[in-house]
């Protein structure tokens, strides 16, 4: 009697099986992380107190649109690095130019988004968190070549941020006394939001006020710093022994931070004394915009001119060439974003490194799946768990 085909088909071993069921996980999961979600984990308090150190949330690519990997021969579900090797995960072997998929939303005005940071081009491999060119203004670039293994980096593998989208293309922004205005209007500061505040004791003595409350510095005379939202500098003024309670500006309007460290964007204190609670008028780079060109303002734009648009740039006896090409402007090929932290005087943002390109655009902040405080399992923070954006805005 003749055989059927199933019984002539070789039964596959556990192993072979095991092996198909994980490639196919491997596939599916990597899908849904390039072109649906993808899991991010606050690392730092930069966006206190919206969102907490280990806060686990979603990140949304299909919002704006989930981009196409610019660098595609890389190890799946891993960003950058190799667990334990600390070597990369990818190779530049392959590039592909920039092409996002439409999404159903565009960035907003105070939405929470992750992106490439603009300035990891360049970054420590013993240090990825840390900026490297803020790091080689603190301490000098010879000193931070001699002590870390610095690595470049292409656009989707650079380390990822979360930072607040404070103003869109074509918007003007301008920082009074930490007062973000966008086209001459002052913007309010969110509730959950953090500034630095001078609190004077009558007595001396440091306040006798909620020991949760962020103790930044000790200034003398009778002055503490502390890190405070909007309701607890009501509270701390409330507060037996209290003088008084005032915004910490590190520095006035006009005055440029006297430590290189400090400096922010762009990075040139001779025409632009800026700092970052004083800074602008500046106008966000819009797509199809163009710019005359001049010795005061190439400081702003000369990082989009080569790094991110791609172009060649030289100056010579006072003029800018471009490609090969004389010119006295430049039109923009991306929009640009700026993006703040919400804890205002403890985050490095677009102050510091400036505009965001569409290109770095990963996605959008969309809910917290798990949280917990400094006890990791034994802190775990239940009210915060499964809730949106906007919930947790509140």
């Amino acid at each position: 009697m003749a055989k059927t085909i199933s019984e002539n088909k070789k039964k596959k071993s556990p192993a072979r099986e095991w092996i198909n069921a994980a490639v196919f996980a491997v596939v599916v999961a990597s899908l849904i992380r390039t072109f649906s979600c993808e899991a991010y984990t606050i690392p730092s308090g930069s966006m206190e107190g919206s969102l907490l150190i280990h806060d686990y949330l979603f990140v949304s690519k299909m919002a704006y649109g989930p981009r196409i990997p610019m660098t595609p021969l890389a190890v799946p579900l891993v960003h950058n690095t190799m667990p334990l090797t600390g070597g990369k995960s990818y190779t530049e072997a392959v590039q592909w130019k920039y092409h996002r998929i439409p999404g159903y939303s565009q960035v907003e005005r105070n939405d929470i988004v992750v992106f490439n940071g603009p300035s990891g081009d360049s970054a420590m491999a013993e240090q990825p968190d840390m900026d490297y060119y803020q790091a080689c203004r603190a301490y000098g670039a010879e000193a931070i070549r001699n002590k870390y293994t610095v690595v470049s980096r292409p656009v989707d593998k650079k380390e990822n941020l979360i930072k607040r989208c404070v103003a869109l293309p074509g918007d003007v922004l301008e920082i009074k006394n930490t007062v973000v205005y966008l086209n001459g209007i002052a913007t309010k500061l969110l509730p959950h939001s953090k500034l630095n505040y001078i609190v004077k004791s009558t007595n001396g003595a440091a306040p006798a006020i909620d020991d949760d409350l962020e103790l930044v510095q000790q200034l003398g005379n009778g002055m503490y710093a502390y890190n405070l939202q909007n309701e607890q500098v009501a509270m701390v003024k409330k507060a037996p022994h209290v003088a008084s309670v005032n915004l910490y500006l590190k520095d006035a309007a006009g005055v440029a931070p006297s430590e290189p460290g400090e400096w922010v964007f762009p990075l040139d204190t001779t025409n632009y004394k800026w700092n970052r609670d004083n800074y602008g008028p500046l106008t966000i780079p819009k797509a199809g915009s163009t710019v005359a060109l001049t010795k005061q303002n190439i400081a702003l734009y000369s990082r989009l001119i080569t790094k991110y648009e791609g172009n060649t740039l030289e100056v010579k006896d006072g003029k800018f060439i471009i490609n090969g090409v004389a010119s006295t402007t430049y039109t923009f090929k991306m929009d640009y974003y700026w993006m703040m932290g919400d804890n205002r005087d403890n985050s490095l943002d677009s102050r510091y490194w400036g505009f965001v390109p569409e290109d770095h655009i990963v996605g959008k902040a969309w809910f917290v799946w798990f949280s917990y405080g400094d006890n990791a399992l034994k802190d775990i923070r239940w009210s915060r768990l499964f809730r949106g954006m906007h919930a947790l805005e509140r």
